[in-house]
């Protein structure tokens, strides 16, 4: 046992508690802030060694032995992701520093951050059902208050819509676990996988995992993700670019973690479905982006059209696809928060959210306008950008199963992801310039510091991509072989 695996849990969980103590003391909030999110990307960064070199960290709550007691667990595919939200979070706080009113930064901003930081990172670390389902609503009602905080009628009329859905999803999850847990007698997911194996995936646990599929698909915001676009549009870049980043991964992830590990007997039924849906998604979310001229609304098309693309690789579930959809699924969140971000500079810069009311931002924000073509690109896949490793495994895994409708999708949506993104470039950073605000031409050479981090990681994966695969390999080895992850379960 590992006593680090529940550190990246408790950091921001106890950082989040202190905080609520110092909704007043502006300076001293940033600070510790800063000093936690960094601490946990340190964390997050210790954690990944270990995994490489001594193999998945387990750590039973209490002492109490799995499937009895409350287990953590630390493989791979989890670590990278913790890593992932670590950083990003990091980079959304320090661009908070001055991208968030004081207003909203005393109406707890820092301490919900944390606590959503603490559920993102519970929902990846935990090894049952149950606490998935408990780290989830930690994350989602952090994230109700950070939607809604600042009380604009935009944002009272966007958090209507998201409570509402994910209330009733929740509710759907809830007895989506009692009837597992009715026909198995467990809920741990190492426990939940040798049972099911051994009984065979019958009909009602067949129609379980659809449950829980139409559960994971409204968080990730596959296929049932009309709530998504307006609702991350509407509270202020450094929460966008959290939600955009993280929330809809973490969907993703209990997709990819519960079909590969319980629910990968009947892919005939279960990743039949998941691949319609993700065409679905793919198609609807692709037109979505090309079709608005809103700034916020098509990067929120392009998070719902990303999703369509990495649940390509769960429908097909071949090691390449998998590995691709690991390096695709951590590319993914770095590169959304960094596109969030810079819009949100864009739009302060423009004083509009509409493309076609913008114009001529390159000529005084020239730093501005030539990251958010960089990161545009690494979306679509360009090499040697952090898109291109990713995207090609995916396709590449497609082909291999003989899947050639999911990977025409998947080069489709390319095509149209580029459009989307062209066209921000072209009509808001070209041009004559038709909203000058030179007040913010200052502050956004600040905000930008806060996104260099993002843009390098995105360079460097794409650039460096050969030592950053033996660790996405690992973690896609796990994912195939759902036997490594039950033996380092139950091994103690």
């Amino acid at each position: 046992m590992n006593n680090w695996v529940v550190a990246p849990l408790l950091i921001p969980l106890f950082t989040a508690v202190i905080l609520i103590f110092l909704h007043n003391k502006l300076k001293l909030q940033r600070w510790i802030s800063l000093i936690s999110s960094m601490l946990n990307v340190c964390v997050a960064i210790y954690l990944m060694v270990q995994v490489r070199t001594t193999g998945i960290q387990t750590l039973n709550m209490s002492g109490w032995a799995p499937p009895y007691g409350i287990v953590l667990v630390a493989d791979m595919f989890a670590v990278l992701l913790v890593l992932a939200a670590s950083i990003v979070s990091a980079c959304c706080l320090l661009y908070s520093f001055r991208g968030i009113d004081e207003e909203r930064e005393r109406h707890y901003f820092y301490t919900l951050v944390h606590f959503m930081l603490a559920g993102v990172n519970g929902s990846f670390l935990t090894g049952d059902l149950f606490n998935l389902f408990v780290c989830f609503e930690l994350m989602l009602m952090s994230s109700y208050a950070l939607i809604v905080l600042g009380g604009t009628k935009r944002q009272f009329r966007e958090t209507l819509h998201y409570i509402l859905i994910n209330v009733l999803s929740s509710t759907l999850f809830v007895a989506s676990v009692a009837y597992l847990y009715g026909a198995t007698g467990t809920l741990n997911l190492a426990h939940l996988s040798m049972r099911i194996a051994e009984s065979g995936q019958t009909g009602p646990i067949t129609v379980v995992s659809a449950l829980l599929l139409v559960v994971f698909s409204v968080k990730a915001g596959l296929f049932l993700f009309f709530w998504l676009p307006g609702s991350y549009g509407a509270p202020p870049a450094a929460i966008s670019a959290l939600f955009g980043a993280l929330l809809t991964k973490v969907g993703m992830y209990a997709l990819i973690r519960t079909f590969t590990l319980i629910f990968y007997h009947e892919v005939q039924v279960t990743h039949m479905l998941i691949g319609t849906m993700a065409v679905a998604t793919i198609i609807l979310g692709g037109f979505g982006a090309v079709s608005q001229t809103n700034v916020n609304r098509i990067l929120g098309y392009n998070v719902i059209a990303s999703i369509g693309f990495i649940s390509l690789a769960l429908a097909v579930s071949n090691h390449d696809a998998l590995q691709g959809a690991v390096f695709y699924l951590v590319h993914d969140m770095i590169v959304k928060a960094l596109l969030f971000l810079l819009a949100g500079i864009l739009v302060a810069e423009t004083g509009t959210e509409r493309v076609n009311r913008m114009g001529g931002v390159l000529s005084h924000s020239p730093l501005l306008g030539w990251m958010f073509l960089i990161a545009s690109l690494a979306v679509v896949g360009i090499p040697p950008l952090s898109g291109f490793p990713g995207k090609l495994l995916i396709i590449q895994g497609s082909i291999e199963d003989g899947q050639y409708i999911l990977a025409a999708a998947g080069v489709i949506l390319t095509l149209m992801l580029l459009y989307s993104l062209i066209k921000i470039f072209i009509l808001g950073f070209w041009g004559k310039a038709r909203r000058p605000r030179e007040a913010h031409w200052k502050q956004s050479r600040k905000l930008l510091l806060s996104s260099a981090p993002l843009m390098m990681l995105i360079i460097f994966m794409g650039v460096f991509a050969e030592p950053v695969m033996p660790y996405v390999q690992r973690a896609a080895d796990i994912l195939t072989d759902p036997s490594i992850y039950i033996q380092a379960v139950f091994k103690e």
